[in-house]
């Protein structure tokens, strides 16, 4: 059977269209665990344009903010202010990488009631901060909570979920990510009015830490991660419920399962020296590339900052909110594009199109910024040209949306073998986290000093990222997780490692 231009080997291949009650629930409260992730993302740019949260933990900021000559670029370059929302992932990175042992020795779903609780543990000191020692300590266990369940839920779901309709069920984590960031605007706004609205935004994270906690304890744990432990029977009862049919139906998935299993098992080498072999110098590259390349492509910093920068393009503070509302609107609408299209389609189109859209959309917007406020940011942009900015974010975010947002998390989810899988999902968040953090800790000086330069430098990378999908990334569409090998044997770059020699 070919698939996507590739032949699809392995008697799994029977089960590849089949969907079940089962598995949509499953799927659903898994990806529920993007939820504190996307309300985190939300929460954090609302809360430091807050004049109570600013005047109680960063007076330097209302300070320059009050200067009539400031420009415009420059209102919120504050380096603690940065730590307050960057802290976050290195907490996260590092949890990340401690997730991967952890990953083998109990299983996806505890990784993520894990990240739940200690999440849930963050946001109730963050509500409760007195100082700012104690607003990083919450930020930290954010981040521990967050790295959990960033690398062990797009794995879940992958192992779930039927191979011709993998990268839908993925798209589900990015989904609940994006209406995690949605919650969190509209919360920011209800708040923003009220002395105490801070600590409200910060506390209700402990909402979505507790839906999906409590998803997480009534699903089970993947047959991957089950076989993988040695808990046979429970693997095959978990794989029928899934796949809605008997027991002999499965016997030939459970089969390769086990068989995937006991290879990785014979090799018995330290995984984090495994993966760093020639023959997995392809997965290696994805597990870089991928999560470094999503967020140069300046998403996460928009919507981190997203009322930050439309303040600073001429929106008054409740308009600000709102528009980031709106921006977190059309990012899950797209998303659901994505749903619909990535198994048709597949993945390398979504990607390749994406790219085009948001480079086109940065280029713009630095165009409308250096034509209105000059290229020293001096000037005042007008009413209609900060709308046009927002249409321009809007496209860009649709853009990201149905392609590097969700599929950034699917990759490296799906073409890692199993015996370096949780390694290298591991390696993929860590990168994800450790770009994030430089980013975030450098994107509003970069916008003092680079001003429209900003959006240029993300037009760059998306350009470097696109060319680099078209020419190394391989169609993964409907493929079999056992049988994902073929693909980089096949390809024209990456079959030199691969490939065994004679």
């Amino acid at each position: 059977m070919a698939v996507g231009g590739f032949a699809v080997d392995g008697p799994a291949t029977s089960l590849n269209g089949k969907i079940t009650v089962s598995v949509v629930i499953t799927c659903i409260v898994a990806a529920s665990s993007g939820l504190i992730f996307g309300y985190d993302i939300g929460i954090s740019g609302g809360v430091t344009t807050m004049v109570p949260f600013l005047r109680k933990f960063f007076p330097s900021v209302l300070k320059k903010a009050a200067e009539a000559k400031t420009n415009l670029y420059c209102v919120y370059d504050s380096q603690v202010l940065t730590s307050f929302t960057s802290s976050l992932y290195i907490a996260g990175l590092a949890a990340s990488l401690v997730a991967s042992r952890l990953n083998s020795a109990i299983g996806r779903r505890n990784i993520m009631i894990l990240g739940g609780c200690t999440f849930l543990v963050g946001a109730a000191i963050n509500g409760a901060a007195a100082n700012i020692a104690m607003l990083i300590l919450g930020r930290i266990l954010l981040g521990f909570g967050v790295g959990f369940t960033n690398q062990a839920t797009p794995v879940y779901l992958s192992e779930v979920a039927p191979p011709k309709w993998r990268g839908a069920f993925n798209t589900g984590f990015q989904l609940f990510i994006g209406i995690g960031v949605v919650a969190a605007n509209c919360i920011n706004f209800g708040t923003a009015k009220h002395s105490l609205g801070w600590r409200l935004s910060l506390g209700l994270a402990i909402v979505p830490a507790a839906i999906m906690t409590i998803g997480s304890l009534v699903i089970s744990d993947t047959p991957n991660s089950l076989v993988e432990r040695g808990k046979l029977a429970q693997a095959k009862q978990c794989l029928i419920k899934i796949r809605g049919v008997n027991t002999h139906d499965v016997e030939a998935e459970f089969a390769d399962l086990i068989k995937t299993s006991e290879i990785a098992k014979a090799a018995n080498q330290e995984p984090f020296i495994t993966i760093f072999q020639r023959q997995y110098r392809p997965h290696l590259v994805m597990s870089f590339a991928i999560p470094f390349f999503q967020q140069v492509t300046g998403i996460n910093i928009v919507a981190f900052y997203a009322p930050i920068l439309f303040q600073s393009v001429g929106f008054g503070n409740d308009s600000a909110l709102i528009a980031a509302i709106i921006l977190g609107m059309v990012n899950i609408m797209s998303i659901l594009v994505s749903t619909l299209v990535v198994d048709r389609y597949g993945r390398r189109f979504l990607f390749i199109v994406g790219g085009i859209q948001m480079f086109l959309c940065q280029v713009a917007v630095a165009g409308v910024l250096v034509a209105t406020t000059g290229v020293s940011g001096s000037g005042q942009i007008t009413k209609g040209y900060n709308l046009l900015v927002l249409v321009l974010m809007c496209i860009y975010a649709a853009g990201f949306g149905w392609s590097w947002g969700p599929l950034s998390w699917l990759i490296p989810s799906e073409v890692f073998p199993m015996k370096v899988r949780p390694t290298g999902q591991s390696i993929s968040v860590a990168i994800n986290f450790a770009t994030t953090f430089v980013l975030s800790q450098t994107f509003l000086t970069m916008l003092c000093h680079f001003k429209f330069g900003a959006f240029l430098f993300y037009a760059g990378w998306i350009v470097v990222m696109t060319v680099f999908v078209a020419l190394f990334l391989p169609e993964t569409r409907g493929i079999p997780l056992e049988s994902m090998s073929g693909v980089w044997e096949r390809h024209w770059y990456w079959r030199r490692f691969v490939q065994t020699k004679p």
